[in-house]
């Protein structure tokens, strides 16, 4: 894995941010983004508007145990918008009262089981609310004296699984043609060919990221990671689709921010990276590797990898990604700084010891740890 070179440290938040002062992240309450906008708070003194519906993945705990430990002027540069993307009147005064220098697009339904079980609510949310966004930040940039316009960009993130599906050898790169094989996949398709529409169309000044795999603390624990460990450390049956071969390559998510921030603030317009972790593992080795970390923290009489068992497949289940992180490298100097070995250990311990968390977040968002995106 290639880390970030030491005589070439990445540029500080408040560095990449410079006159940018008033910053919109939509989904701030989500995984990626609530660990956006805790950067944000604690690495620069900028007016955070975090625009989220507070939906069944929200959750506001992160941030606000940061801000307790920041103090009273962070908590005012913390503002919540709760505020449904697919609500245009909504999304547009959101947008005129934070005013932004910078919009990071983050809010997304993103559980590919779950757009099995309902795609819908993905169509919703991915291609109308990104819709919406786009015409209220529109809007607003051409209100924007020429001094802040210069600087404004609409930061739209994405995901690999647009690219499709790759065989044995090969990597995504922002080259790579666009081949969605989920309803998940195909709505974030969609939202990135809107966010390249109104820059070509609207000259709104945008750049886009797909990303690989992201886990780390605080993920709602629907993911595999996350529902690995809290099977395994309950002693309940670990489920693993197909044969396990499945390759994801897998970011930890406070790389992804650092690659999130250099790429919205210094990213060139209408340009598209790709952000991967070179933490490519199949499935199985994955579950292997929650296994053999909870067996190194309660004995190995009874090891956790005798829990796993083979279910069914998920359908159209994506057999490998991977991604070529050359150009965000080359041009804008992202090195990821966690290898996965590294990021996995500090990811079960922490799970490890916020169970109470985990299980107040399920229960609000009722879900049992069962699984989801069966097709009947």
């Amino acid at each position: 894995m290639t880390t970030a070179p030491h005589d070439h440290p990445m540029p500080s938040t408040r560095e990449l941010l410079g006159t940018r002062q008033r910053v919109l992240v939509t989904g701030g309450a989500g995984f990626i983004g609530s660990a956006v906008v805790r950067r944000l708070l604690a690495d620069s003194d900028a007016l955070v508007f975090n625009l989220d519906k507070m939906g069944y993945a929200s959750d506001l705990t992160s941030i606000r145990q940061l801000l307790d430990s920041l103090g009273s002027e962070a908590e005012t540069r913390h503002q919540l918008l709760q505020v449904d993307l697919c609500d245009g009147a909504a999304v547009q005064a959101a947008v005129d009262r934070a005013d932004p220098d910078l919009v990071m697009h983050l809010a997304a339904e993103s559980h590919v089981d779950r757009s099995i079980s309902g795609p819908d609510a993905f169509i919703n949310s991915n291609v109308n609310g990104t819709f919406h966004l786009l015409q209220a930040v529109r809007s607003h940039y051409a209100s924007l004296p020429e001094g802040r316009r210069s600087g404004f960009r609409l930061h739209h993130i994405s995901t690999d699984e647009v690219f499709g599906s790759l065989r044995a050898d090969g990597r995504f790169s922002e080259t790579t043609p666009y081949a969605p094989r989920s309803p998940y996949s195909a709505s974030k398709a969609a939202s990135d060919h809107l966010v390249s529409a109104w820059h070509h169309t609207f000259d709104l000044p945008v750049v886009l990221t797909n990303c690989s795999n992201n886990y780390g603390p605080w993920q709602f624990p629907e993911k595999l990671i996350p529902v690995v460990t809290l099977k395994a450390a309950a002693g309940e049956e670990i489920p693993l689709y197909g044969d396990g071969l499945n390759v994801r390559d897998w970011l930890y998510v406070d790389d992804h921010v650092d690659a999130l921030l250099l790429a919205a603030c210094r990213g060139r317009s209408g340009r598209s990276y790709c952000v991967g972790g070179h933490g490519e593992r199949n499935n199985r080795e994955v579950v292997d590797a929650i296994c053999a970390e909870l067996d190194a923290a309660h004995g190995k009489h009874h090891p956790h990898a005798d829990l796993i068992r083979s279910v069914r497949d998920r359908p159209g289940h994506d057999r490998r990604y991977a991604i070529d992180p050359t150009r965000i490298s080359t041009e804008l100097g992202w090195y990821p700084r966690h290898d996965f070995s590294s990021g996995l250990q500090q990811t079960v311990r922490w799970y490890l010891e916020h169970q109470d968390w985990c299980r107040k977040v399920r229960e609000r968002a009722q879900y049992d740890g069962g699984r989801l995106g069966s097709v009947t």
